[in-house]
């Protein structure tokens, strides 16, 4: 059995990873059970409903690949578009602009990624995996930092409107729970799944009832949508700096193109030039907002840039030399627990900052746009690293500066405790430079989890003093 190092975002989804390492199971099920266990307490950031990527450094040294699990476009069954949805404004992120409602629910995937990762590169049952969620689900939990965090921003705009959710994340009072949260119908659903693998969400009795009350409630996602879904595997997109060979998520994910440019430029940064980083971040950041993020062919245009130049995250590495590292999201949420299942519907679609065609402006089938960049590493002299961050449009920008630190000689902690810069908005009249200090780091800068394995098997794991994040070592 092999010792395992695991980042969480919090301390159940890290108990998660470490019980499935202490049955055995190695990097892939550790970050695989943390990340499911996101999905039910994580409530806000991430839900069942979600789209995920999974970048996977198989052990030995074998090519790094990634699993596509993120979002569809649905509307297969040809029903009007447009409705179902309405905007709301928060001020949570710097304030932003977001569309909710069934019509800005879109095809989920990260399930179905999870069971393709498992089936490749796990250890022991996908039941096993699958356990730990069930237990918080029946047990109830209490919302995270980072979960009431945002939902006292929108506690009740977005989850106030239907009477299920509303009822999930309130007391008697109406406001936010303190106490132990237990959503009707949520435990029974992932038993579905320990079960049966991914197949009720896309063609079984979860996905009936999904579809069912989009479609009652005026959205578009539909049965077709979900059975037709399929996860796509692809190599991972590789960059080299300095000793460093780096692998993260390829188009559709945006965000994994913005890290492997920023750390091109970057090579040979020192952390206290922030000037540096500032224009790095504004030319890379800048042709994302002019080019990427309208391109109809994002592959095509990557690998062109390349070659001239709400979120949940684990990672995992364990001493065979394997690292995974996991990043999904649910977008800032529909506001609907869909009936019957107890899962919370996502609103990728209506992430307007990430669909630049409008709500439903792409063809049904095609994958949405992300900002997602789980990312694995493998260094010369045989360390591998696992590392990623939530944090929507901060994902690039928190991720580059802690590998880029990690290269330039920071230890693992030192790279992710750094303050950090963000570039909003490059090149626009509106453009903001945002700095952290020592004294003010704040989850608005992402909350990165990283985790390293050493060529003699010493084990290494940091989690962001930004969010509540958990680490282990185990050591079966």
């Amino acid at each position: 059995m092999p010792d395992v190092a695991i980042a969480a975002p919090n301390e159940a989804a890290a108990d998660a990873g470490e019980q499935v390492a202490r049955a055995g199971g190695n990097a892939v099920d550790a970050a695989l059970a943390a990340a499911l266990v996101t999905m039910v307490n994580e409530v806000g950031l991430v839900s069942l409903s979600s789209g995920g990527f999974v970048t996977i450094q198989p052990p030995g040294g074998g090519a790094p690949y990634t699993v596509d699990g993120w979002m569809d476009m649905p509307g297969r069954a040809g029903g009007p578009l447009g409705g179902g949805t309405w905007d709301v404004h928060t001020e949570y992120g710097g304030g932003v602009d977001v569309t909710i409602g069934p019509g800005s629910v879109a095809a989920h995937g990260s399930v179905a990624a999870f069971e393709q990762a498992h089936r490749r590169d796990g250890l022991l049952p996908w039941r096993e995996v699958v356990a730990p969620a069930i237990d918080v689900a029946r047990g109830g939990f209490r919302l995270s930092a980072a979960s009431r965090y945002y939902l006292e921003y929108v506690h009740d705009s977005i989850f106030g409107w239907d009477d299920a959710s509303r009822a999930a994340v309130h007391d008697a009072q109406g406001e936010l729970a303190t106490d132990l949260i237990v959503v009707p119908h949520l435990a029974d659903s992932l038993e579905l799944i320990a079960a049966e693998g991914a197949a009720p969400l896309h063609t079984g009795d979860l996905a009936r009832l999904i579809s069912t009350d989009v479609l009652a409630r005026g959205g578009i996602l539909g049965p077709d949508d979900l059975a037709a879904y399929q996860p796509v595997i692809r190599p991972s997109l590789a960059t080299r700096v300095g000793d460093w060979t780096l692998a993260t998520t390829p188009p559709p994910s945006v965000g994994g193109v913005c890290v492997a440019a920023m750390l091109r430029l970057l090579d040979g940064w020192e952390p206290s030039d922030v000037e540096r980083m500032v224009e790095v971040q504004r030319q890379v950041l800048g042709h994302r907002l002019a080019v990427l993020d309208h391109s109809t062919d994002l592959e095509r245009d990557a690998a062109r840039f390349l070659d001239s130049g709400s979120t949940a995250h684990c990672s995992a590495t364990d001493s065979d030399g394997r690292a995974c590292a996991v990043t999904v999201s649910s977008g800032y949420f529909s506001g609907m627990i869909a009936q019957g299942t107890g899962i919370w519907l996502n609103n990728t679609l209506g992430e307007q900052e990430l669909n630049a065609r409008g709500l439903h402006g792409l063809t049904p089938g095609s994958r949405l746009l992300s900002n997602m960049a789980p990312t694995v590493g493998r260094h010369t002299d045989g360390s591998v690293l696992a590392i990623g961050s939530p944090g929507a449009g901060r994902i690039a920008t928190a991720i580059t500066q802690v590998l880029a630190g990690i290269a330039g000689g920071l230890t693992l902690q030192e790279a992710v405790h750094h303050p950090r810069v963000h570039v909003h908005n490059p090149g626009r009249a509106d453009e903001v430079v945002k700095r952290e200090t020592e004294e003010g780091l704040t989850m608005y800068y992402g909350g990165v989890g990283a985790t390293l394995v050493r060529p003699d098997g010493h084990l290494v794991a940091a989690a962001d003093p930004r969010r509540e994040g958990a680490v282990r070592l185990v050591r079966p």
